[in-house]
């Protein structure tokens, strides 16, 4: 079943008129978020300083279903092809813009939400912009963005278990490990959740600076209410040449460097990992191919350093072939067997069984596309979403690639260096 767009969100009538310039170097981006009234009201793709961040809503889409991504992408199209646009500094990124996240499974409520932002100031290459969108036909005036009110720390933070508990979820893995022996699929990725609570109001702002801290190499994203760092860019798509990070295979750092060396090394020669591994890799060069003239996979592997854990990561390259936009490109990778597993339809249904809970947007696809169909998305991982009811209260979520080789206990302990990151952000200083 799928939802209609949200009432009042139909690209008809007056046209979305879009207007960028370029401006000087107005400071951080994260620091020119103004404090939302609602927490959705913010967006933000932002890595090692450089990216947008925007606020406000000019036009935006709700939609749920099977074929969510399909009516996503069609409203954008028709967005674009009625848009009037002033563009004085033609990168990507630039002109009408929409910021956007999916959730990972059909049936959630979640769906995908696509936000049209009133402005949004970019920074890329020593060059900053600002652009402007209204959806009323009228022009939007000029805009000189200007650093806001510190974010806010949050109040007496709770962490409580969510769908199950540590023991319930090792039991979880336990099962699923019992099916790959047997034969019934390759490998499953299962994510654990944990509800939060706190005496007042998240700012999220505070948890995009926060993120943008301590895992610099990460992108720092805020769509609709799901806030987050992901290590994993799913697809970009840049002037024909598209590129996936793929990221499987895990490993928690102890803050010795000379000993993660070590445990870098070790990753690098696990069986369990190398093969977890190379069937994210395989999944996500598959569903590329077609979309592509030739693709491009390393023979092998390397160990990507995060702040709290190191990954085996894998680059996947390709030149476009059939016009597709960055949206259209995620919407065929998802969900790859980094977030799923293999085969693809096993590894689901068991997710789905398994699990005992709704992953919501956690695992979709996140990111931007623009009017020429260039943007990013990554993966929701490290990753938390705002009660849409209460904005005090967040699911934060962690996952785990389960083989034939995984030990339950293991996988919890991976997965709380992977919750690491919102736990820490959400408990402040």
């Amino acid at each position: 079943m799928t939802s209609q767009p949200t009432a009042g969100t139909r690209p008809h009538g007056a046209p979305l008129v879009a207007r960028t310039t370029e401006i000087a170097d107005p400071g951080p981006l994260l620091a020119l978020l103004p404090r939302p009234d609602n927490p959705r009201g913010v967006v933000s793709w932002v890595r090692r300083g450089e990216g947008m961040v925007g606020w406000g809503r000019a036009l935006e889409l709700a939609v749920a279903g099977a074929d969510r991504f399909a009516v996503a992408q069609e409203w954008w199209r028709d967005v674009v092809a009625g848009a009037v646009v002033r563009d004085d500094v033609a990168l990507p990124g630039t002109g009408p813009v929409a910021f956007g996240s999916v959730s990972y499974a059909a049936g959630s409520p979640s769906g995908a939400a696509l936000v049209v932002p009133e402005v949004v100031v970019g920074h890329r290459d020593e060059r900053w912009w600002v652009t402007t969108m209204r959806a009323d036909g009228s022009v939007p005036p000029p805009l000189s963005p200007r650093p806001d009110s510190a974010p806010e720390e949050p109040e007496r933070t709770a962490f409580a278990d969510g769908g199950r508990s540590p023991a319930g979820w090792a039991g979880a893995v336990e099962e699923a490990v019992s099916r790959i022996v047997e034969g019934r699929l390759d490998k499953v990725v299962l994510a654990r959740d944990l509800q939060v609570s706190a005496a007042a109001p998240i700012d999220p702002r505070w948890l995009l600076a926060r993120l943008a801290e301590r895992y610099d190499t990460t992108w720092v994203f805020a769509v609709d209410g799901l806030v987050g760092a992901t290590p994993e860019m799913l697809v970009r798509l840049e002037r024909g040449l598209v590129t996936s990070r793929v990221l499987a295979g895990t490993i928690r750092r102890t803050g010795d460097d000379a000993h993660d060396l070590a445990l870098a090394a070790s990753l690098a020669r696990s069986s369990k990992d190398l093969e977890e591994h190379e069937y994210a890799v395989r999944s996500v060069a598959e569903a590329l191919r077609p979309h592509c003239s030739s693709v491009n996979v390393p023979e092998a592997p390397f160990v990507l350093h995060l702040s709290n854990v190191m990954h085996l990561a894998t680059d996947v390259a390709g030149v476009l072939a059939d016009g597709s936009s960055s949206l259209a490109l995620a919407a065929s990778l998802h969900p790859s067997a980094a977030v799923c597993g293999t085969p693809r339809d096993v590894a689901d249904a068991t997710i789905a069984e398994l699990e005992g809970m709704d992953r919501g947007r956690y695992a979709g696809p996140v990111g931007w596309v623009d009017a020429a169909g260039h943007g990013e998305w990554g993966i929701a991982l490290r990753c938390g979403a705002y009660d849409p009811a209460d904005a005090s209260a967040m699911r934060i979520w962690a996952g785990c690639g389960i083989v034939a080789g995984s030990d339950p206990e293991a996988e919890v302990a991976e997965s709380d260096a992977k919750l690491v990151p919102m736990r820490d952000a959400l408990a402040g200083r």
